[in-house]
């Protein structure tokens, strides 16, 4: 069985769990898959039709493109005119307003024939009309050229050239022209001539609307029509504009004929099948290989979260046709699931994830084949991220494998360098640059779902970090422990395929509870040893209680849970045996509770605490060898690691006995390397005195 997949059955809660975010995933997916005008065909203007001849099967309209709809309607639309109502007694009341206030002036101050040029004036001006500024400016904006004018059931039609607005009104007045000999424009202003310019044409919105549509009406929306037994293609010939028309044409007839609520749940049922099956996949390959992924619930939801994130994406980009799915980086994913989980996972789900999206495109091979070959290689250049050069080196492997990949495919379709799509390749070269964004990513999901990635290990291990430098200073045995227990641990995790980093990071921090006590623990003792005043129960829990202020620094400096894992574990439930042995020799006849001497736990379930716990062992009690030989430093090592499997202490961890054996290896190699016996140098003596160098050394002659 897999070393990963030894676990205890399901809670009926957390068999719950994984059914409702798998249904609830598998929901979301289908929900939001396009289902409208699916494609009967593919095929693309300028390239060959794939297909065996098509002739039409029944009749149908050839439909003009959007655009040259467009152009049609704006052309049309330029004798639309729209409609506006006058009233004549506007005019009329102003003209009285002005005249009444100019003859109630005293003295007078305008004369009579400047009263009768404005009157004149401004008779002219509310016979042709005055827009108010809003409806002026939007008729110019929309470049009408008429208006219709109605009063009493009579329309006439009137140039706006002819339709005065407020501004232009005021123009017209003060523009005396030819009778600037006879008129002086002073003598106008004073008339404040700006307070009898109102507007007194009104548009009609729903008698200008219906002219609106009488025009657009007229519009045909088709430009011939298909008559069905009549030839469109033929396999090979390319697809000229005008026959990209007619099958355009005939997709948008065959949606007409055949879209209906019944058929649209058909396809809502046929896509709720295909996803539901690549899912049950997905499941079946955690069920049987990585069945401890499933037992963590935010495990489970970022899992689900990437298929249904990238299928949501692809699915917008596809239903409003915005760009193209190629600039969507899916690479992402299996960088995601590779740094939190393992390259096989990553790549499952990969696969799973491009499946689904690709049943929404016009293309699905090139897609499948193309994202599959980049998320290989993204799983193959990033087995590990602790430097963003990491990613960037990544990103470039990814781009250049999807540029060759898609330039291979198009390459074998149309055999002409000259007809490969290269905005394409623009694209491709987009996603790359995008896929640059999964560094920041990769700490959004640290922080949702409570993973701990290579990058935060790297900066955890740092030996400047404050926690670490505290430790070498209050403790600087302890600290010299953790790093010799890191190396041979990381060591280890490197020969048997675990986290090495990750093992490394739990080594440095495993006995930082020491700095409240430092002096009770033997490596950084003197010359002396508090506990030789101390009950053996009470050396007991001093030496206990690291786990627990252990924790308590962890929580202090933010530590990850993993890493409190490696600090509750590295005991597991052992006993402190010096004190408990050496409690039961001085008493061997009281019964002893053992709950005194024991570390509260629990026992590693995790292959590297499992490593933690032999290397911390290991190293501790090799300190006590009296000499170190191989045979010495060989026995020490069996004799431990075996006691510690004989107790059980990794029954709840997924290492097997060929690991354990291996690691038993590495750790006879490494003490031997760092216990080497060295040669001892020999002193210079020196000459007595008054003897001479012949004397000493005996003659050269004999």
């Amino acid at each position: 069985m897999n070393r990963y997949n030894q676990q205890n059955e399901l809670t009926p809660k957390a068999l719950i769990y994984r059914i409702v975010i798998t249904l609830a995933a598998l929901i979301i997916v289908c929900l939001y898959m396009p289902r409208d005008e699916q494609q009967t065909y593919q095929f693309d203007l300028g390239k060959p039709w794939r297909y065996s001849q098509l002739i039409a099967t029944y009749d149908f309209p050839v439909y003009k493109s959007q655009e040259t709809i467009q152009k049609e309607q704006d052309s049309i639309l330029r004798y639309y005119e729209p409609y506006f109502a006058i009233a004549p007694s506007v005019g009329q009341q102003q003209i009285e307003r002005f005249k009444t206030t100019i003859a109630a002036q005293k003295p007078a101050v305008i004369p009579a024939n400047y009263v009768d040029y404005v009157t004149r004036k401004l008779e002219q001006i509310y016979s042709r009309g005055i827009m108010d500024t809003k409806d002026y400016d939007l008729m110019q904006k929309n470049h009408v050229s008429n208006i219709r004018i109605f009063a009493q059931n009579e329309a006439a039609e009137r140039p706006m050239s002819q339709v005065f607005s407020h501004k232009t009104a005021y123009e017209y007045l003060v523009d005396l022209g030819a009778d600037s000999l006879h008129y002086d424009l002073r003598v106008l202003r004073k008339c404040n001539l700006n307070d009898y310019i109102t507007g007194n044409l009104t548009y009609d919105q729903e008698k200008s609307e219906e002219s609106r549509k009488d025009l657009l009406g007229s519009l045909s929306y088709s430009s011939g029509m298909v008559m069905s037994g009549q030839k469109i293609i033929d396999r090979g010939e390319i697809v000229s504009p005008g026959t990209y028309e007619i099958l355009l044409s005939l997709e948008k007839e065959y949606a007409k004929r055949n879209t209906s609520k019944m058929q649209s749940h058909t396809v809502l049922t046929g896509q709720f099948f295909y996803v539901g099956i690549i899912i049950l996949c997905m499941s079946l390959y955690f069920n049987l290989f990585r069945r401890d992924y499933l037992a963590n619930t935010r495990n489970l939801l970022f899992i689900a979260s990437m298929p249904v994130i990238f299928t949501l994406i692809t699915a917008f980009l596809v239903k409003h046709s915005l760009l193209s799915v190629y600039i969507i980086p899916f690479a992402m994913v299996p960088i995601f699931i590779r740094v939190f989980m393992d390259s096989r996972t990553a790549f499952g789900i990969h696969v799973g994830t491009v499946m689904i999206c690709a049943v929404m495109l016009k293309y699905p091979y090139e897609f499948i084949v193309t994202q599959t070959v980049a998320g290989m290689v993204a799983i193959y250049s990033l087995r590990e991220l602790s430097q963003r050069s990491q990613l960037i080196r990544a990103a470039f492997f990814v781009t250049l494998a999807s540029l060759l990949v898609y330039a291979s495919m198009e390459l074998i379709h149309e055999k002409d360098f000259s007809r490969l799509d290269y905005r394409m390749y623009i694209y491709i070269a987009i996603n790359g640059a995008l896929l640059l964004f999964a560094y920041p990513f990769l700490f959004l999901c640290e922080k949702m779902f409570g993973f701990t990635s290579n990058v935060t290990l790297v900066e955890l291990s740092n030996t400047n970090n404050e926690l670490l430098r505290k430790l070498s200073e209050v403790a600087p045995g302890t600290f010299q422990h953790s790093m010799q227990v890191a190396n041979l641990a990381t060591e280890v995790a490197n020969k048997i395929g675990a986290k090495a980093m990750l093992v490394r990071t739990g080594a440095l921090y495993h006995d930082i509870g020491k700095m409240n006590n430092p002096a009770y623990f033997t490596e950084n003792q003197k010359n002396f040893n508090p506990h030789s005043r101390l009950s053996y129960e009470q050396s007991a829990a001093i030496v206990i209680s690291h786990i627990k202020d252990g924790l308590k620094l962890a929580d202090k400096y933010n530590l990850p849970q993993i890493i409190k894992d490696f600090i509750t574990t590295h005991h597991g439930k052992g006993k402190t045996k010096y004190f408990f042995i050496s409690y039961k020799n001085q008493n061997p006849d009281e019964t002893v509770d053992e709950s005194k001497f024991s570390y509260p736990g629990p026992n590693p379930f995790t292959l590297e605490q499992a490593i933690l716990m032999m290397a911390d062992s290991v190293e501790a009690a090799s300190r006590s060898l009296g000499e170190y030989t191989e045979e010495s430093i060989n026995m020490l090592v069996e004799k431990i690691i075996d006691s510690q499997v004989e107790e059980g202490f990794f029954k709840e961890c997924p290492i097997t006995f060929h690991d354990i054996d291996t690691a038993k290896e590495v750790f006879k190699e490494k003490l031997r390397t760092i216990y080497h016996t060295r040669i001892s140098y020999p002193e210079l003596k020196k000459k007595p005195e008054g003897a001479t160098e012949e004397a000493q050394t005996g003659s050269t002659s004999k």
